[in-house]
């Protein structure tokens, strides 16, 4: 009580202080006004920069970003404070990494929403234990809720006068209208390309001068359902939804160069619950595609194949498995624990290449679906166009080999580039989701409409009057959408 009652005395100290503090300031009597008139005006341009430079400061500083890979192998959280961003090397510095076993995930979608939102609470306290901060807002990463990508075109008359950031807002606007995603969110709205008078391969069109503008998008959305588990996980959690990100293409943005994208690229993540890919052209994200496949299914036919236990299988896998054919696998021996728990049962034992023949045709196959739903979705992958590897499957050993035999191109494996800082135990394939999302916080690219935007959209309820004009429709899906 007597706590409770000096702070209360202190804070109404505080308020009596500053009151009469304020009384002070204004209540001066006019004789003192005029005769310090002129000192009154010199601080009051003093408190106006003084304030300036606040608001540029403030409006400069940039806050914290976290990141979460919610895997169906492991939740992952990259912590980065504004320090962190280098812009003369387009480098990062993340302040805290944090990673558990994920839970309540399966196949990539969220099966126990209080185990889920338990990893991902304890990932992020690990991420500020070692960042030394409290982290508000979190954006997410996920392979999973059916993502799928639209492209679609607009076009407006400017007539002949520079283009403005007005009339760029007419022809998204414009390009959105035209497409209907019921039961489905939008998370990413990306500017593929712009054209000035049908010339096309235009950058940044504003300052230009032309007649007609037009712009080409590509929409990737994900199931409403699957978005709304995602934002109770994270608010159970104690934290903010900030919004959720395509797990290939925040990959891609950490692991493939420049260069890469510019000439055409395809990032394959390959994750515990699916495999998905990102496919870039003349620097831009083009398609996103996804399979419900991933490492835990050959975890899963390994325990099937062998009689052993899931976390026995998953062992087995990291230490002997292989996707690729090895010397001696015939007669060399492994042991693999038996399932239950009779002690009087003895160890599982069989010959490498049996391991072999049971991880190859899952690898092959889950590579030979995604290849084809490339090729059935008329996605634009340039001939020359390399394959990069990422997320935690493609470190099997062999995955490689068979990716280059199944799309007869070349293959890398891909790191979190931009982030040379992290340790060796978190700079792997498994963690460029992670660190993706921080480039893009970072450095883009800049999206037509704002995540924040996309993440408090509301669902269409009717669909668009097909008899009403297009700037009715582009202002109705702007003001119900957006």
């Amino acid at each position: 009580m007597l706590k409770l009652a000096s702070r209360s005395e202190a804070q109404s100290g505080d308020r009596t202080t500053g009151a009469a503090q304020d009384r002070r300031a204004t209540g001066r009597s006019g004789h003192e006004r005029s005769a310090n008139g002129r000192g009154a005006n010199e601080r009051k341009v003093n408190d106006r920069r003084d304030g300036r430079e606040g608001l540029k400061a403030a409006l400069a500083r940039t806050p914290v970003v976290a990141a979460v890979d919610l895997g169906a192998s492991k939740v992952t959280c990259f912590i980065m404070k504004p320090e962190g961003v280098h812009k003369g090397d387009r480098t990062l510095t993340t302040a805290g990494v944090g990673y558990v076993q994920s839970r309540g995930i399966r196949g990539g979608a969220i099966v126990n929403l209080d185990e889920a939102s338990d990893a991902i609470a304890q990932a992020v306290e690990r991420a500020e234990n070692v960042a030394g901060v409290n982290v508000q807002h979190v954006t997410v990463a996920t392979a999973g809720g059916q993502l799928t990508s639209h492209r679609v075109a607009g076009r407006v008359s400017i007539g002949a006068r520079p283009i403005s950031d007005n009339d760029l807002i007419r022809a998204i606007s414009h390009a959105l209208a035209q497409i209907k995603l019921p039961g489905r969110r939008a998370a990413h709205i990306l500017p593929i390309a712009w054209s000035v008078d049908g010339q096309g391969g235009v950058r940044d069109p504003r300052a230009m001068f032309g007649r007609t503008l037009g712009v080409e998008l590509l929409v990737v959305s994900v199931s409403e359902t699957v978005f709304q588990t995602l934002g109770a996980c994270v608010e159970r959690a104690h934290l903010q939804f900030e919004g959720v990100v395509a797990a290939p293409f925040v990959s891609a943005l950490a692991a493939l160069e420049e260069d890469e994208m510019d000439l055409g690229s395809v990032c394959i993540d390959m994750g515990g619950g699916s495999t998905s890919a990102a496919v870039f052209n003349s620097g831009s994200l083009v398609h996103v595609e996804t399979v419900p496949v991933g490492g835990q299914h050959v975890t899963q036919d390994i325990a099937r194949g062998l009689s052993t236990s899931i976390a026995g299988a998953e062992r087995i896998k990291t230490l002997h498995g292989s996707a690729i054919a090895s010397a001696n696998e015939d007669r060399e021996m492994i042991e693999a624990p038996p399932r239950g728990d009779d002690p009087g049962a003895g160890p599982v034992i069989a010959p490498r290449s049996l391991l072999k023949g049971i991880i190859a045709p899952r690898v092959e196959e889950t590579l030979e679906l995604l290849r084809d739903r490339l090729k059935a979705s008329g996605a634009p992958v340039e001939p020359g166009a390399g394959l990069v590897l990422t997320g935690g499957a493609s470190q099997l050993a062999g995955v490689r080999e068979v990716a280059v035999r199944v799309f007869d191109r070349p293959v890398r494996l891909g790191r979190p580039r931009r982030v040379p800082h992290l340790a060796d135990a978190a700079s792997g394939p498994a963690f460029t989701a992670a660190a993706g999302i921080l480039h893009r916080a970072a450095f883009g690219p800049r999206e037509a409409v704002s995540a924040k935007a996309l993440a408090s959209a509301k669902l269409r309820r009717e669909p668009l009057d097909p008899r009403a004009n297009p700037v009715a429709k582009a202002a109705s899906w702007l003001r119900e959408n957006l």
